[in-house]
């Protein structure tokens, strides 16, 4: 989502007690305790607010929406797609346009029946060789990864750990060759950037740094589809380009705008989660070193606590489809609701002791990887084996790595992120 402007219910507003508005520069600047803490209150308060949308150079302000905080609010949304739709957009309040819409988004933009289809096409293409394959994958680049970090006294946990790991595993499994891979990373930062001024520097034009990021990973998939179709290789876009569920296969835009959604989902979400992770762990290190001390035994409730505690992806939207009622509250339809998922996985009604990171909890039903229905994300069972990779070779690897700085977050209403977090080794010498 990209920068936005104070407006109603805002940092501007002289009543202390209004509820923030989540979508402002105060909430996009304050620190994540602080963003936890405003959405506490709306989550504490009965009222429904409608928020303006943040006005955004280039792209209309439509009639506003509503704030979704609870737990109960999110999964009743995500249930019914019929009822909320995901076609009009998901990444952004502002309305964009179908075109937009499914070029940055790909399957999380539609609905059904076209979402369906090209959901079963892409889950076609994880077959159980690709998958074999990934698992292999991952430990490789996990032990390399850490590998290299390892040689260093002093490090960025982002950028020495976080960000080469899935990174890596995301091109090798997609089929991106190296000497493209920082590209990818280049393009698909500014594109989950949240509209940080330090990645997108223009804040007057920010739709004109999207499109350029955006075009140009679907340019390279374009390029590496069409290669692949004349040579076939072991990689996912290769499946891609030949899958076929019921005689329909993908056109190359579909590809496209498939390989852009991978390219930045397949790996800042992880990134972040790994860097989150860590700094929480960091905080408390008793429960870092009893992880450490058994690894295996913890890991399956332990991942799922890191991915609630950091909920990397912070925010979706949805559309109403018709005049509705959703917890008591009227909804009419074209009514936009933002589905605020780090509010949910800290919501008192389901998470005792919500801000405590436990890795035993359990059962732990957090959103991190969206509410139940048919967008939950495709992408869940990677994301949860890399962390834990990822996770396994620093505790064995790494054992005295300390945490020297305060991180520095990512500044986006839609991401929670750090963009830098710095380190040491247990290593001697310079």
């Amino acid at each position: 989502m990209p920068p936005v402007e104070a407006g109603p219910h805002s940092d501007q507003s002289p009543d202390a007690t209004a509820p923030v508005w989540p979508s402002s520069r105060r909430f996009r600047d304050a620190s994540p305790d602080s963003k936890l803490a405003y959405l506490r209150r709306l989550r504490d308060d009965p009222t429904l607010h409608l928020f303006d949308e943040p006005p955004i150079p280039g792209l209309a302000r439509g009639k506003g929406y509503r704030a979704l905080t609870r737990h109960a609010d999110l999964v009743e949304v995500s249930r019914r797609p019929a009822d909320f739709c995901s076609g009009l957009g998901t990444l952004w309040v502002n309305d964009l346009g179908p075109a937009f819409n499914e070029f940055f988004g790909s399957i999380i933009n539609l609905d059904d029946p076209r979402h369906g289809q090209l959901r079963r096409l892409v889950a076609a293409a994880f077959t159980p060789r690709t998958l074999r394959r990934l698992h292999d994958s991952l430990d490789r680049h996990a032990a390399a990864t850490v590998a290299a970090a390892a040689r260093r006294r002093d490090l960025d946990i982002v950028a020495d750990l976080a960000t080469p790991f899935p990174l890596a595993v995301i091109c090798d499994l997609v089929g991106v060759p190296p000497g493209h891979r920082a590209d990818v990373l280049a393009a698909s930062d500014v594109i989950v950037s949240g509209g940080d001024p330090e990645l997108v520097p223009d804040q007057q034009d920010p739709i004109s740094a999207f499109l350029a990021a955006g075009t140009a990973l679907a340019d390279l998939a374009a390029d590496l589809a069409e290669h692949r179709r004349r040579r076939p290789a072991d990689d996912l876009l290769t499946t891609l380009v030949q899958a076929d569920v019921d005689g329909i296969r993908l056109t190359t835009s579909e590809v496209a705008s498939f390989f852009v959604l991978l390219a930045f989902a397949g790996q800042e979400t992880t990134r972040n989660a790994i860097s989150l992770g860590l700094w929480a762990l960091h905080n408390a290190p008793a429960v870092r070193r009893a992880w450490a001390a058994d690894f295996d035994r913890l890991r399956p409730t332990a991942v799922e606590e890191v991915l609630r505690f950091t909920t990397p992806v912070a925010t979706m939207r949805r559309t109403a489809t018709r005049d509705i009622t959703l917890n008591g509250h009227h909804l009419a339809g074209g009514d936009k609701v933002l589905l605020l998922y780090a509010a949910a996985n800290r919501d008192e009604r389901v998470f005792p002791d919500p801000d405590r990171l436990d890795l035993t909890r359990s059962p732990n039903p957090h959103l991190a990887f969206g509410g139940p229905g048919p967008h939950f994300c495709l992408g869940a069972h990677l994301a949860r084996a890399e962390i834990a990779a990822i996770l396994r070779e620093i505790f064995h690897r790494l054992p005295d790595l300390t945490i020297t700085g305060e991180p520095e977050f990512l500044r986006s209403v839609s991401v929670n992120g750090v963009r830098k977090l710095e380190a040491r080794t247990g290593r001697r010498g310079p």
